[in-house]
C-alpha cells in the first residue's frame, strides 16, 4: 500500500534528535532552525520530557474523559501561572485545527450566530470551519466554502467595523502574528480597537496562538504585547514539544454545560504529562527570556544580509524578507548546509522556528551559511 501522496517530501529520513539537531539514517546532522513548523518548544528528546513520558505510560497512558483526570486540573493551575490568564477555564483537544474548530463552534453556541470575520494571510488550520476561515483558496472545499466568512486586510478597521454593524458575526479570529501568511503583525492600536468593537457587538474574540503561544514570540502568548483580552484563546504546537496535544481558554463569560463539547483523546493523560512538563522547563530554564535575547541577537547579525528586505516576526517566531524567492535558497540549505528552515505564503520569506532552547552560537552557524548563498 502506497501513502496518500500530499507532501511535497525532502529527501531526508530523521533518525534521532537532540536538543535543536537532528541526525538522519546516515548520521549526518543537521541544525533545526524550524522545529517542525514550531512544534518542538523545549528541544528534541529533551532528558526531563523523556523521563516524564516515560514514567507515566508506565502508570496509565489514556482513559476517556467519562472519568476524572487530575492531571487536567493540574495543567489548567500551570496554565494560569505560566500565562498569567487567569480565571479563564481550559478544553483540551488534539491539534491546532481541532482547537479553532471548537473555538469557532463555542463562539456560534454563545452569540447564536454564525458569520466569521478573519484576516487575509491568515492560516488556522485545515478542517471544516478552520479552514473556511483560512486565506487559501486551494485547500478549501466546496463542503467548507459554505461558512459565512469575511475576509479583511490586517490592520483594516474600517472594513471590520462596518462588517460588524450588521450584527451577524459570532466570532473575530487573528493571529497576532501570522506565521504561515509571512509574520506579519498589525499595530496596538489596531489589536485594542478590535478587542473593543468586539465588545460593543457582542463578538467573540478567538485569539490564535495555535504557533505563536507558549512562549515562542518572548511574551507567553503574542496577544500579551497589545494589553487586550481575547475571549478564547487557542494553542496547540509548542504546547506538548511533539506530543499531540491542543486547548482552548475560554472567558468565564462564557459558559459551559454538558456536550457542548467533547473528544475521545483530548487531554489525555500523556498529553497532559507533556504539556506539563513543557512549563516547567520553560519556566526552570528562563526559555521565553532566551526568546527575547535571541531575537535581539538575530536582528543584529541580519543587518549585514544582502538582499534582505525586512526581519519579520519577534521572539523566536521569526522571518526573513528577501528581494527574491527564497525556495532554492532553502534547498542549499538543507542539502548543502545541513540546515533546517521554513516557507511562507510570501515567496521571499524564510521562516524560523527553532526550540527555544537555540544559543548564539547556534545563530552564528546559520548566518555563516545564509552569507556563502546570499551575495
Amino acid at each position: 500500500m502506497s501513502l496518500f501522496n500530499v507532501y511535497p517530501l525532502f529527501d531526508i529520513k530523521p533518525d534521532t534528535a537532540k536538543d535543536v539537531f537532528i541526525y538522519d539514517e546516515h548520521g549526518v546532522k543537521y541544525l533545526d532552525l524550524y522545529g517542525g513548523h514550531a512544534v518542538i518548544s523545549i528541544g528534541h528528546s529533551h532528558p526531563k520530557y523523556v523521563y516524564n513520558i516515560a514514567k507515566q505510560i508506565n502508570k496509565i497512558g489514556f482513559y476517556s474523559n467519562s472519568i476524572q483526570n487530575p492531571l487536567q486540573k493540574e495543567l489548567a493551575s500551570e496554565l494560569v501561572e505560566a500565562s498569567g490568564c487567569n480565571n479563564y477555564q481550559l478544553f483540551l483537544c488534539n491539534s491546532g485545527a481541532e482547537a479553532n474548530e471548537n473555538a469557532l463552534k463555542l463562539a456560534s453556541f454563545h452569540t447564536k450566530k454564525k458569520k466569521v470575520i478573519a484576516f487575509k494571510n491568515g492560516f488556522h488550520g485545515r478542517t471544516s470551519a478552520a479552514v473556511a476561515v483560512t486565506d487559501n483558496s486551494k485547500i478549501i472545499a466546496p463542503i467548507n466554502a459554505q461558512q459565512e466568512i469575511e475576509l479583511f486586510d490586517l490592520g483594516d478597521i474600517t472594513g471590520v467595523t462596518t462588517a460588524l454593524n450588521n450584527n451577524d458575526v459570532c466570532a473575530v479570529i487573528i493571529e497576532c502574528v501570522q506565521g504561515v501568511g509571512g509574520l506579519d503583525e498589525s499595530t496596538t492600536s489596531f489589536y485594542k480597537r478590535l478587542h473593543d468593537l468586539c465588545r460593543k457587538f457582542n463578538v467573540v474574540l478567538i485569539a490564535d496562538e495555535v504557533q505563536s503561544g507558549f512562549g515562542r514570540t518572548g511574551d507567553f502568548f503574542a496577544f500579551q504585547k497589545h494589553k487586550i483580552t481575547p475571549d478564547i484563546i487557542s494553542m496547540a504546537k509548542g504546547m506538548g514539544n511533539g506530543f499531540p496535544i491542543g486547548g482552548i481558554l475560554i472567558h468565564p463569560k462564557i459558559k459551559a454545560s454538558f456536550g457542548l463539547l467533547g473528544t475521545t483523546f483530548g487531554g489525555n493523560h500523556l498529553a497532559c504529562t507533556a504539556s506539563l512538563t513543557v512549563l516547567e522547563v520553560i519556566k526552570t530554564e528562563k526559555l521565553q527570556e532566551n526568546a527575547k535575547v535571541i531575537f535581539d541577537y538575530f536582528k543584529k547579525k541580519a543587518q549585514s544580509l544582502p538582499h534582505l528586505k525586512a526581519v519579520k516576526g519577534r521572539g523566536l517566531m521569526l522571518g526573513l524578507e528577501f528581494d527574491f524567492p527564497i525556495s532554492e535558497l532553502r534547498k542549499k540549505l538543507i542539502y548543502k548546509h545541513h540546515i533546517f528552515t521554513g516557507n511562507a505564503k510570501n515567496p521571499n520569506v524564510l521562516r524560523i522556528l527553532p526550540s527555544l532552547t537555540i544559543q548564539k552560537k547556534h545563530v552564528d552557524i546559520f548566518f555563516t551559511a545564509l552569507k556563502t548563498e546570499v551575495l
